[in-house]
């Protein structure tokens, strides 16, 4: 895969350096990109700031119930969140799951578990999101699971950005959006402004979709307002 290509990023909360090794090694392996921290705190903080794929999460943190993380996790976002818990510690599930987690896996547990559950979670959360874990527009289809593009079946590179940007119009094809709209959702409210940081990334996603000539002109601009992507037969 090259650098320059998009990988599900997984958040892990532990405070165990241990059991963050093993699975950095798990993951890593598996090809996804890895951020890690040991308080509940600072995963609400990386939460925000990195937007992860996926967290992991231990219920055991040192400054405050991994519970109470979900919650407030749950007031803005729907990430995917998997408890980690120990035998002893099985009870806690029911209750972390009812409180906005999606799945537990017990300690000590198989790193083929562990990626299966992931796995599960990640493509659940791509159809619950879109309908599908795909989606597909004229010659145009993306696999939101694996975070690729195919234009004509053809797999074609694009920047996490440029994915991120293309995947935005193709959910909302048809519909107007603003330029803050887009910079709000793709980038993050500290870049409302960036009009012209936008405008090259759009002739970038435009150049990419022009392996079919012309389809880049779907994505079509309105002078003062922003970009809509218009439907493709």
């Amino acid at each position: 895969m090259s650098m320059l290509e998009k990988k599900n990023t997984i958040l892990i909360v532990d405070d165990e350096e241990e059991i963050r090794k093993m699975l950095n090694i798990f993951l890593d392996v598996a090809d996804f990109k890895v951020c890690e921290c040991e308080t509940g705190k600072q995963a609400l903080r990386m939460s925000a700031s990195v937007r992860p794929d996926l967290i992991l999460l231990d219920l055991g943190l040192p400054d405050m119930d991994g519970k109470d993380v979900i919650t407030q996790i749950r007031e803005w976002s729907n990430v995917p969140i998997v408890v980690l818990t120990a035998r002893s510690e099985d009870l806690d599930a029911a209750p972390a799951l009812n409180m906005g987690a999606d799945d537990y896996v017990t300690k000590p547990f198989s790193a083929e578990v562990l990626l299966a559950r992931i796995n599960a979670n990640l493509r659940k959360w791509a159809v619950k999101e879109v309908g599908e874990p795909d989606i597909s527009h004229g010659p145009i289809r993306m696999d939101l699971v694996r975070h690729e593009v195919f234009i004509n079946d053809e797999r074609v590179a694009f920047t996490p950005k440029e994915y991120d940007l293309l995947r935005y119009f193709l959910v909302n094809r048809g519909r107007m959006l603003t330029h803050k709209q887009i910079l709000k959702e793709v980038w993050g409210p500290a870049h409302l402004d960036d009009t012209q940081y936008l405008r090259v990334y759009i002739g970038q996603v435009r150049e990419k979709l022009e392996t079919v000539p012309g389809l880049g002109k779907s994505i079509v601009s309105e002078s003062g307002i922003g970009y809509r992507m218009d439907l493709v037969m």
